[in-house]
């Protein structure tokens, strides 16, 4: 069994795969100050839940976007399932073309995802995360890694929105009733949800005009459940993108 983890800037997922497999996702908030300690004891929790004991783990990887929580995490996973985890990073075997102008530099969660995305769906296609941030990758038809763009994303925009004013209020992200809100908290979710949807589907149009071609559309992400219903444009909804690229990327590099 495999015991997979993305630490993301806001939440870290985590999960175990059998047999690929997803036998849970569960997420937790990203702390700098946490210690191994504390993760580990998260970790336990989160296996506890699903009637995963430790012992059943044989091992572990590791994808993050926060170097000064790495270290950390990987220690919390050997303290408590005695495994060293493997880390996304250079030198391992990923099956990815990547053809941008600085490979080194492609987030490890965006490497993770466009692997997951050749692994199961038809290319050309275009991944989009939404996490702290709202990525786009586009991969091409020979499944090389193109490029894409980082968006703000919408919990951020929300958080920057009512930091900066005196009377809006915060708010849950959920379907507005209208696009035209009728009170102040029906127009701040139609207004950011709403945006989100029409920025998607504008991007999407405007990354096929550029390729010449249609493409798969996959989204993924904390907060994608949320603002896919929303889009016109066709998008499969996959809240699990990460774990199984990670479990690719493992089985490859055994």
């Amino acid at each position: 069994m495999l015991l997979a983890i993305d630490v993301g800037n806001t939440n870290i997922v985590l999960g175990c795969i059998e047999d690929d497999n997803i036998l849970f996702r569960e997420r937790i908030y990203t702390n700098q100050l946490a210690t191994d300690l504390e993760y580990a004891a998260n970790i336990k929790t989160a296996m506890e839940m699903h009637n995963i004991h430790p012992d059943k783990i044989d091992g572990a990887i590791i994808s993050s976007v926060v170097p000064t929580i790495t270290a950390t995490f990987s220690a919390a996973v050997r303290k408590l399932i005695g495994v060293k985890p493997m880390v996304i990073g250079p030198g391992l075997k990923t099956g990815l073309s990547i053809v941008i102008d600085n490979p080194a530099q492609l987030g490890s969660d965006l490497v993770v995802d466009a692997v997951a995305g050749i692994n199961e769906y038809p290319a050309p296609m275009i991944i989009i995360d939404m996490g702290t941030a709202t990525t786009l990758s586009v991969i091409d038809e020979n499944k090389r890694y193109l490029g894409g763009m980082i968006v703000t994303g919408m919990a951020v925009s929300s958080e920057a929105l009512i930091s900066r004013t005196a009377q809006l209020p915060k708010f849950a992200f959920e379907k507005p009733k209208h696009v035209i809100g009728t009170n102040t908290v029906d127009c701040l979710k139609s207004g950011l949800m709403y945006s989100n949807a029409g920025a998607i589907d504008g991007m999407v149009e405007r990354i096929e005009e550029e390729l010449g071609q249609k493409c798969t559309v996959i989204a993924t992400g904390g907060l994608a459940g949320t603002v896919v219903p929303l889009c016109r444009r066709d998008i499969i909804l996959d809240e699990d993108l990460l774990l199984k690229g990670l479990n690719v990327i493992y089985k490859k590099n055994i």
